[in-house]
């Protein structure tokens, strides 16, 4: 749907059955550069919350976990990490309300900043394997201005919302965001520049994850038709294999190309617009790579994405119910391809993307 902003898809979803099995997260992505030499490196920032019913003065872990984790890290070929910092539900504070945030400690967010820190020691990473986590240390400070957002129609809708039909929801307020500030890398100052950090912000919530989880966005994308910098220009690729109820779409993915101020949408769920969507990825010895192609009545958009998994992570995640499905998500933000919209039969044009983000596992 064209570019409508809803923070209230963003307030914290974990009541009724969610508050007993569920998750809810706020993902930040996007690229810094090195204060001396000038080196970019790609980072994300991630509040995840589980399961408040069994909130407790520390962290949860186990069968029915029950915490929130602040998670950050870095790709890229050298000195990637995932590190993860836990508290308890008794140790943070999460506003319910709209606009939502979450503090715990010195980490804090909320639709327009964040900041914290996060430090593992490699003696904690390896006596702590409950955490998930490398070691490393990351700080950041940063302005949020969440510019282009991809609005999933009644799928996140207050009675979808209140109900809680889908296993996993899902909500992009930000999925063109400029961010400003800096971030401390294992010791090293990034500067993160609304004109160069090519930033995304969604959020996900729900019962569990989805298998297979595919997830690709970019906002560098430059024409190759014209050579020209696309300043105001997006697309978002996200799904799997939704379950709405006892009802499971096989192989179903929402997407949105925010083009120069053009919405191109293939969303399943509006089905008067027939979109079809096919989809292919793969893992080679060096390489995550993403074929798809989508098509409504008018519009088609193929995309062609990959990422080299040197410079990706294996992120970690725990299930509501305590379960490690998910053992290769591989998940990246340096991602390289094509993306290519028609409409009516006839190419609009054809992109070249560069700082994609990426996200693909099946169990």
């Amino acid at each position: 749907m064209a570019n409508i902003h809803d923070i209230s898809r963003n307030a914290c979803q974990l009541f009724g059955k969610q508050a007993q099995q569920g998750y809810d997260w706020w993902w930040h992505s996007f690229t810094g550069e090195d204060a001396i030499t000038g080196d970019k490196k790609a980072f994300f920032i991630e509040f995840f919350a589980c399961n408040p019913a069994y909130a407790a003065e520390h962290p949860i872990f186990g069968d029915k976990p029950s915490y929130v984790m602040v998670k950050v890290g870095a790709w890229g070929d050298s000195d990637k990490a995932q590190l993860h910092r836990f508290f308890g539900w008794q140790q943070a504070q999460i506003d319910f309300g709209v606009p939502f945030s979450v503090k715990a400690d010195d980490c804090f967010v909320t639709e327009n900043e964040t900041r914290g820190s996060v430090t593992i020691k490699p003696a904690e990473a390896q006596k702590h394997p409950e955490w998930m986590s490398d070691a490393g240390a990351m700080s950041w400070n940063l302005k949020i201005n969440k510019q282009v957002a991809f609005h999933v129609g009644y799928g996140a809708s207050a009675p979808m919302r209140k109900w809680q039909l889908f296993e996993m929801f899902w909500h992009a307020e930000g999925m063109k965001t400029a961010y400003d500030g800096e971030v401390v890398w294992n010791g090293r100052k990034y500067i993160v520049r609304p004109q160069t950090c090519y930033g995304y912000a969604d959020k996900n919530w729900g019962r569990d994850f989805t298998s297979p989880w595919v997830w690709l966005s970019s906002c560098n994308l430059t024409s190759e038709l014209t050579a020209k910098k696309m300043t105001n220009s997006v697309f978002d690729i996200g799904g799997g294999r939704p379950k709405v109820g006892p009802l499971i779409l096989n192989r179903q993915l929402l997407s949105d190309f925010w083009y120069e101020g053009r919405d191109f949408e293939f969303n399943f769920s509006k089905f008067w617009t027939a979109c079809r969507t096919k989809f292919e990825c793969r893992e080679t010895d060096t390489q995550i790579i993403w074929h798809v192609e989508q098509r409504t009545w008018l519009n088609r958009m193929v995309t062609d994405i990959t990422c080299e998994k040197k410079d990706m992570l294996l992120v970690r995640y725990q299930s509501p119910d305590g379960a490690h499905r998910h053992q290769r998500l591989w998940n990246g933000g340096t991602g390289k391809g094509t993306v290519a919209i028609y409409r009516c039969g006839r190419l609009i044009d054809r992109l070249r993307a560069d700082n994609v983000g990426c996200e693909y596992g099946e169990y």
